[in-house]
């Protein structure tokens, strides 16, 4: 873990529905500027507790803080100190490139003249400057994605949560992508909480967590979790630890998945 106080903090946190635990006593930490891979087979607690995290879920108990402020009694300090980019989409396409960073930055209140200074900013940094006036709907999947990059970054989060941040992309816009997040956590020590079935990209992690049945299975450096258990790779570590039995997502997660985008929207 990177020095310094967590950027997360999680302590025995339990979610139950209905007599379903979906997060089982779960603590872990996240250190500032650690890139932090979220793990587990669907159904698993990875949505729940994010949702969490988030401010959109309240836990049946235990605790948990983003940013050094607590998510139960400041959800509107965590909400200004986090971004998030949902696997779903969640532009308005209708809407230009500079019309969607636009009315997020007034969702989050921010003025007028550092709104749109902030708007140019992102918008070359995720190299789409010349397109702010392009319908969205026109634009290619991987342009999406690097825009859901920069409204994400428009009020300067501290923490930054990427639900399958590259799923389904091409691999010159996979990288590019990856650049962004490095070049994001050298400059501006921006933590990232990231989701994934990719095991590839989770290797990439500083550290990873692995769920299942809402219980952590396991927390650790990803070689150092392979080398351990004396698997091949993360995803032999992975199976070996979760089995091979396919997953549904649970009736509480998917409910989660399908609602939250529309209450992210909303929020502010």
């Amino acid at each position: 873990m990177l020095s310094g106080h967590p950027a997360i903090e999680v302590s025995h946190l339990v979610k139950q529905f209905d007599g379903l635990t979906a997060v089982n006593d779960l603590s872990f930490t996240v250190g500032p500027g650690e890139l932090f891979g979220f793990l587990g087979p669907n159904g698993a607690g990875k949505t729940t507790t994010i949702s969490i995290l988030c401010t959109l879920l309240a836990p049946t108990s235990g605790k948990a803080s983003v940013a050094g402020f607590d998510c139960m009694r400041e959800p509107v300090r965590v909400r200004e100190n986090i971004g998030i980019i949902f696997q779903e989409p969640s532009l308005d396409e209708r809407l230009t490139a500079w019309e969607n960073l636009e009315f997020h930055g007034m969702i989050y209140h921010m003025a007028k003249p550092h709104r749109r200074r902030r708007m140019e900013e992102v918008l070359r940094f995720v190299e789409l400057w010349d397109r702010r006036d392009s319908i969205v709907r026109s634009f290619s999947g991987g342009m999406k994605r690097r825009l859901e990059v920069a409204r994400g970054l428009m009020h300067q989060p501290r923490v930054l949560f990427l639900d399958e941040p590259t799923i389904g992309l091409d691999p010159q816009t996979r990288h590019r992508i990856w650049t962004l997040i490095d070049q994001l956590r050298v400059e501006h020590h921006t933590t990232f909480f990231m989701t994934t079935h990719s095991m590839e990209e989770a290797e990439r992690c500083d550290r990873v967590a692995i769920l299942d049945q809402g219980r952590l299975l396991a927390l650790g450096r990803p070689s150092d979790l392979i080398a351990k258990q004396g698997a091949k790779n993360l995803e032999g570590l992975f199976l070996s630890i979760t089995g091979h039995a396919l997953r549904d997502n649970g009736a509480s997660e998917g409910e989660i998945n399908r609602g939250r985008v529309r209450k992210m929207r909303i929020w502010a």
